[in-house]
């Protein structure tokens, strides 16, 4: 296996990403970029990392779904008792990554998470279909439960509860990452990748090259 793993390599054929392709603020490229994922029929096109941190620097990650995009950040949501949760409660520091590797793209996004409010909440809530809100309520989010026959249990429970319209749960929510900076990078041939980073500085976006 190790030889093999030092043999995995994918040779990017990119054309080269350079600052007057981009737009000049980083929203507008992002929403270019993730249209294009979507156009070319990727997987989840709207998956991204996200990675948080405890108070004392130890990371963890997971893939979450972007649900939003507007003016100010990027929305997802979450059960509210869950780690990603508890660890942005202490440290609202995080990093979303976006990887469209079938397309040689990814885009980086460093800022900082707050809880939106219960309106917004409510309005994705109702667009969810019957069976994800059910599993919201059945699922005490990165608990330790005793088996799957538990979690189905109390989901056909929460199903014969509310056996129409069911309600938003205090503890779910949307949270919304409010960039300081962003990065695309785009695959490049002998390694040598383009890496154009939006910056906010002083109220404005400044655009710069990253080395590879």
């Amino acid at each position: 296996m190790k030889n093999s793993l030092a043999r995995m390599r994918r040779r990017y054929t990119s054309t080269r990403l350079l600052e007057t392709d981009v737009a000049a603020e980083p929203f507008t490229q992002f929403r270019a970029w993730l249209r294009d994922a979507v156009s070319v029929g990727l997987p989840e096109p709207n998956a991204m990392v996200l990675a948080t941190s405890t108070p004392d620097g130890i990371p963890s990650s997971r893939h979450v779904l972007l649900k939003e995009l507007d003016g100010e950040g990027f929305v997802f949501f979450t059960n509210h008792g869950s780690q990603k949760a508890a660890e942005i409660a202490q440290n609202p520091h995080v990093s979303l990554c976006f990887p469209w590797f079938p397309m040689e793209r990814q885009v980086v996004v460093g800022g900082t998470a707050t809880a939106i409010s219960r309106e917004e909440s409510l309005a994705y809530w109702v667009t969810r279909p019957r069976d994800s809100q059910i599993g919201a309520w059945a699922s005490r989010q990165s608990s330790v439960i005793s088996s799957r026959d538990e979690l189905e249990s109390e989901a056909a429970s929460v199903a014969e509860r509310f056996a129409e319209e069911v309600p938003l749960p205090e503890f779910w929510g949307g949270f919304r990452v409010v960039p300081r900076m962003l990065e695309f990078w785009q695959g490049g041939v002998g390694r040598l990748h383009d890496r154009l980073r939006y910056r906010r500085v002083d109220g404005a976006w400044v655009l710069e090259r990253l080395a590879p």
